[in-house]
């Protein structure tokens, strides 16, 4: 893992709680067209047509890439995530790209590099750059960059094989 902090904006929020006010930083009309096609996306089963109904949504899908069933995709922020050639996300994974704090918000443009392996039911946060080749296991919370060809693992995902 790269220690470094992550590459988020961060957005004071006026009054009691950001999550209230998600509405005025996102336009609840294509947040909920958002929402449908990522929904949709989750269960369909051709990788082909997912990929398809992400990026009409301005998700970034190299070619080749594969989203298995059940993957949660920031809806709110999907043009922030990246997906990279011939990588995998496994199933149930989820990626954010935006985190929602009682007196702020944050928003991070998420990479996951080419040939990169996400394992069912990891979490990658706002803000993240998965390397090249690298590895992260199933469960996972991943909240720090993860180097080229590593294997990351754990809550929170901590470097476990270099290489």
């Amino acid at each position: 893992m790269v220690k470094m902090k992550r590459r988020l904006q961060i957005t004071k929020a006026s009054g009691k709680n950001s999550l209230h006010q998600w509405w005025r930083v996102k336009c609840p009309f294509f947040t909920a067209i958002n929402y449908c096609v990522v929904c949709l996306a989750k269960k369909m089963p051709s990788l082909t047509l997912k990929n398809i109904l992400l990026r009409s949504i301005e998700v970034k899908i190299g070619r080749d890439a594969s989203i298995a069933p059940d993957v949660d995709i920031d809806f709110l922020y999907p043009e922030l995530i990246e997906i990279g050639e011939n990588a995998i996300i496994g199933y149930g994974a989820t990626i954010l790209a935006h985190e929602f704090l009682i007196d702020e918000y944050r928003t991070g443009k998420v990479i996951i590099g080419k040939d990169a392996l996400i394992g069912a039911k990891a979490i990658i946060l706002a803000g993240v750059k998965i390397g090249k080749g690298a590895r992260v296991g199933a469960g996972s919370v991943v909240c720090e960059d993860v180097k080229e060809n590593s294997f990351v693992a754990g809550l929170p995902a901590r470097e476990i094989r270099k290489g």
